[in-house]
């Protein structure tokens, strides 16, 4: 499934399953393409300096066997480091039970760059506005804001500070996030 948006800004979704230590994982398959090189978008990613610009404050002992902390979020085990094409993380929040993240990053002739991002959950339900909902629509559109902003700090569009120093929900951010979540709803729907 795909937004109705500029070539560049099109997020490709899909509901999958693998398994993780935590168990049998439903997943959610976020694909999207930047026009940068691989090495730009990598770096966007990993380096602390430039994740913070765009997504959130990054800590910790930040290698193979190394634990991550980000600000105000989740935190984790770097499982698997391979620049600039994979990168594998524990995801944990909260109470749930521990999640796993991939970042799969490919390059194409035209110098841009294919990234997937894909978030395993054991969790089937969770707490939100109180009533019970489908985690999947919630993690897959909790990462479509921050992905919209990684392609704008790509292109030079953020201030260059913190996100923390700049960020602010804006209506924009929010309808995003709504029809991200209507879309992930309607895939999960369609693959019960």
């Amino acid at each position: 499934m795909t937004d109705n948006a500029p070539a560049r800004d099109v997020t490709h979704r899909e509901v999958g399953r693998r398994h993780i230590p935590a168990g049998e994982a439903r997943t959610a398959l976020i694909r999207r393409r930047y026009d940068a090189p691989i090495e730009d978008v990598w770096d966007a990613c990993t380096n602390p300096e430039r994740l913070n610009r765009w997504f959130l404050a990054v800590t910790g002992d930040l290698h193979v066997g190394g634990s991550f902390s980000l600000e105000g979020n989740a935190s984790g085990e770097i499982l698997r480091c391979e620049p600039p094409r994979l990168l594998a993380v524990t995801w944990a929040f909260g109470d749930r039970p521990v999640d796993e993240v991939e970042l799969r990053l490919s390059s194409d002739p035209n110098g841009e760059t294919l990234l997937e991002l894909e978030h395993a959950t054991v969790s089937r339900r969770v707490e939100w506005e109180g009533e019970m909902v489908d985690v999947i629509p919630g993690v897959g559109a909790g990462w479509e804001v921050p992905l919209m902003y990684l392609g704008r700090f790509l292109r030079g569009e953020l201030p260059d500070s913190p996100s923390t120093e700049w960020y602010k929900p804006n209506p924009e951010d929010e309808e995003l996030a709504n029809r991200g979540a209507e879309a992930w709803r309607a895939l999960v729907e369609t693959d019960a």
